[in-house]
């Protein structure tokens, strides 16, 4: 089925205002994703760019949205122009919704943000230890405004109860019917291992998941500057940002054909990365013991679940096939937080 996605953008933005007319629409999508992000050219000269979604929840959208705003118009200098804003329409998070018998699609409009330099793909220390301190220091920040954000509904416990019910259904069972009984098993470790770690009750702070080096900017002198991709945003555990530094900071780096497993968190980069970040906002113990779980949350959300709507089918195939035959069984034979903890003395 072709979706004229430019037709629904053209629509999305007469109905956010009509009185500045759409000169031009141009898929600026990158290709290992199926989402789609358009830039806008207006008549009178003003650019903005557009984003389209259309699996999850609409609520959940609007509402992970709405906490990034806030997060954006509340962080403090130097991180109060990192985020891209979503445009308001009165005050309020405009957010366009076309739904027909087949679609049920979702529009946000974004200002462009500007970009500076682009880390190389593969590191050096020095920017790597510099990596570690900006988060670190953008963590604390977001630590400090969890208090007065809007409230939110997603929760680890919520995700895996989605999870489960994805499972039971129709399309859950088309992609997975062979392999239920293994994520079935992933899930109840995640749970177990999770209560005993006492991570359920931590403090919950804004986490953006997927910290590819193609989803931010950094100064010349390696401060974060501008960040734009907001796929896989939640609230939870501040740990749910390392895996993607990890591979950032692995010895491979950046790499066009890719896969996500567990060893980059054992790699003298990562290593160094934790002692940068650990210096500026200490971590704990239980923290470093819960990588794993953070990591087998993310294969089981945004591999097993998600895979085939974020990733062209190349990809979301290859991960999928991954997850089963190599992510799994490498965690299954276990994950040495011991190394961590006595790398940074805790």
């Amino acid at each position: 089925m072709q979706i004229n996605f430019l037709d629904i953008v053209a629509r999305a933005w007469a109905r956010y205002d009509d009185s500045r007319a759409v000169q031009s629409v141009a898929d600026i999508s990158v290709l290992v994703s199926t989402n789609h992000v358009f830039r806008v050219r207006l008549e009178n000269g003003d650019l903005v760019i557009a984003k389209v979604s259309y699996f999850g929840r609409y609520e959940a959208f609007v509402e992970d949205h709405t906490l990034i705003n806030a997060l954006a118009n509340n962080l403090p200098a130097p991180f109060d122009q990192f985020l891209s804003r979503s445009l308001v329409k009165k005050n309020r998070l405009f957010v366009y919704r076309h739904q027909d018998e087949l679609l049920d699609v979702w529009v946000i409009f974004y200002n462009p943000i500007g970009v500076n330099a682009q880390l190389p793909k593969q590191l050096q220390p020095t920017h790597i230890e510099a990596l570690g301190r900006q988060l670190a220091l953008f963590h604390r920040a977001c630590s400090s405004l969890t208090n007065i954000l809007p409230d939110w509904s997603k929760t680890l416990r919520r995700d895996m109860r989605d999870l489960a019910m994805w499972l039971e259904q129709p399309e859950g069972q088309f992609y997975h019917r062979s392999n239920i009984g293994v994520i079935q098993e992933q899930m109840a470790l995640f749970e177990e291992n999770t209560e005993a770690l006492g991570a359920h009750a931590w403090k919950p702070i804004p986490v953006f998941v997927d910290w590819n080096i193609g989803n931010f900017s950094v100064t010349k002198d390696l401060r974060f500057f501008s960040r734009w991709d907001y796929d896989w945003f939640r609230m939870s555990s501040r740990v749910f940002d390392f895996y993607f530094f990890s591979r950032v900071c692995s010895q491979a780096g950046d790499r066009s054909v890719f896969s996500y497993q567990l060893d980059t968190l054992s790699e003298p980069g990562f290593l160094r990365f934790l002692s940068a970040y650990h210096e500026v906002y200490p971590l704990t113990r239980a923290e470093l013991a819960f990588l794993p779980e953070a990591y087998r949350f993310f294969i089981l959300n945004y591999v097993i679940k998600y895979g085939h709507y974020f990733f062209q089918d190349i990809y979301a195939s290859k991960l999928g096939r991954e997850a089963f035959t190599e992510y799994f069984p490498r965690l299954q034979q276990g994950f040495d937080a011991e190394q961590l903890c006595r790398r940074l003395g805790v």
